[in-house]
């Protein structure tokens, strides 16, 4: 079976299961299950704590885990990015009091507080940055306060908290991150069932993106109403019982549906409809 790590609790573990609950695949009913065979599919899944599955991963424990990119950098392990997933986006930044430095090369013999010793030390060494690094598991915007560190390095959302307790940001981000899939370095990518957990996790990512968009126009407005529709190779045209239409079937971007359907019905186009996509392959 392909064993798989998935995120047992915080901002991953809800939308994790929930698109592999999409992806076809089993998933738990009690929070207090730690695995869980899915015999159908022939998986395993692991419920983890997210901090630790890159290192399940990159021991080979297990083939294939979903986590942060964040999580995944600090761990160190032997562990690689294979897909992003969308879901779980951050911001991880510095931030210190007014006036204390512009830039991360002004850091120099501070010392900075953060729950990802691992991520920044290794960024103010990339930066030839000689700083105390002081591993914090939560609220590190206190550390400043409370004579800890000069710096502090946390993700970042609106920068309310950070504001509020009297601090602001320095310099570029640090990391993007979101959830992504993670497998040991090294091993093959062409295992084929690793492909087909990717297959199908990106079908989700697809039919979340995108809606089927169906409608009846005129014969001479095809070609401009098939600009505005072009799908993904093109689109399905068929003749109508009646002389001089057509029906027209075609995937569109959903966040795009509102004013593509007001452009068709300009058109001439009647009959607009959009369906809602459970589940594709490319």
């Amino acid at each position: 079976m392909l064993r798989i790590a998935v995120p047992n609790k915080g901002s991953l573990s809800e939308p994790a299961s929930a698109m592999l609950h999409e992806a076809g695949y089993r998933q738990r009913k009690d929070r207090k299950e730690l695995v869980l065979v899915d015999a159908e599919n022939e998986v395993e899944f692991f419920f983890l704590r997210p901090r630790d599955i890159a290192v399940y991963v990159g021991s080979g424990r297990l083939d294939i885990g979903i986590t942060g990119r964040d999580l995944l950098l600090d761990s160190g392990s032997q562990a690689e990015e294979i897909m992003q997933l969308g879901f779980a986006g951050s911001t991880f930044r510095y931030a210190t009091r007014p006036g204390t430095a512009k830039d991360v090369s002004e850091f120099g013999g501070m010392t900075v507080a953060t729950s990802f010793a691992g991520l920044v030390t290794k960024h103010l060494a990339d930066n030839g940055v000689d700083a105390a690094v002081v591993h914090l598991d939560g609220a590190v915007e206190t550390a400043i306060q409370l004579g800890v560190a000069e710096v502090i390095a946390d993700v970042v959302e609106t920068g309310t908290t950070l504001r509020n307790a009297g601090l602001e940001i320095i310099g570029e981000p640090i990391l993007e991150s979101e959830a992504v899939v993670i497998r040991r370095t090294g091993d093959p990518s062409d295992d084929p069932k690793v492909q087909q957990f990717l297959r199908r996790m990106q079908g989700v990512l697809v039919a979340r993106r995108y809606v089927m968009m169906d409608y009846d126009i005129r014969v001479e407005q095809v070609e401009r109403a098939v600009a505005l529709t072009p799908g993904l190779e093109s689109p399905t045209v068929s003749p109508l019982h009646h002389e001089g239409w057509v029906a027209v079937r075609s995937m569109v971007p959903a966040k795009d549906a509102q004013r593509i359907m007001d452009e068709l019905y300009d058109l001439g186009a009647r009959a607009i409809l959009t369906t809602g996509i459970h589940a594709c392959r490319l």
